[in-house]
């Protein structure tokens, strides 16, 4: 689990399972690349300075009239303020509704044998737990890279994903942001290819920030 204070450089190679955080000033950069292709990399974000201030789903689809994320959505914290934008996806589109695996959902889903395996959910206590955070400050999170599609019935599916080596999603600080990402863990359904795998974290100077 890996911690990054710092604000430039050449990036933080995540290894697969791991959980990685850091403080992203406002007007900054995030890539997120991933290295080997159809790696689900679960996300959170929060206001530095106040992380009663979070990442909202239901704020952020509402206010971009779509489920998925891509080039120009602008991620919305519970007051509706915006806390990130994505200012370009070489993916194509990612997901907001799935959530984060857990020692819960893992028996329910696949069986008690998997009650022992590691899932994002604890990979975002660890390292929240850095920043003071625990598990009421968990809250609905993106999930970079998996493909999650909604039928018309309101199913949701996890199946292969549409990523491929090399591709990365960039995001611009709107605020002074608190990150915390699980590369995500999951070996029984394919959001991994069912074989979890690196990606790279890269923090760096960028645009200015929205007014």
């Amino acid at each position: 689990m890996t911690t990054d204070t710092s604000t430039t450089g050449t990036g933080t190679v995540v290894p697969a399972r791991a959980a990685w955080s850091a403080v992203v000033p406002a007007g900054h950069l995030l890539t997120i690349t991933d290295l080997h292709g159809n790696q689900a990399v679960d996300f959170l974000v929060y206001d530095a300075h106040d992380t009663a201030i979070r990442y909202s789903a239901p704020d952020t689809v509402h206010a971009q009239g779509s489920i998925f994320l891509t080039t120009g959505t602008v991620l919305l914290s519970n007051e509706h303020t915006p806390l990130m934008t994505v200012v370009e996806d070489t993916c194509g589109r990612h997901d907001t509704l799935g959530g984060a695996c857990s020692k819960e959902s893992n028996t329910l889903r696949y069986g008690h044998h998997t009650w022992s395996q590691h899932a994002c959910v604890e990979n975002f206590l660890a390292e929240g737990a850095r920043h003071g955070l625990g598990k009421r400050d968990l809250v609905p999170n993106i999930n970079w890279y998996m493909n999650v599609p909604v039928e018309k019935d309101g199913t949701l599916g996890i199946v292969d994903g549409i990523s491929a080596p090399g591709l990365e999603v960039v995001l611009r600080a709107e605020a002074d942001v608190l990150v915390l990402v699980s590369n995500c863990p999951q070996i029984n359904n394919p959001c991994n290819g069912f074989e979890p795998t690196a990606v790279r974290m890269t923090v760096g100077p960028g645009g200015s920030a929205a007014a």
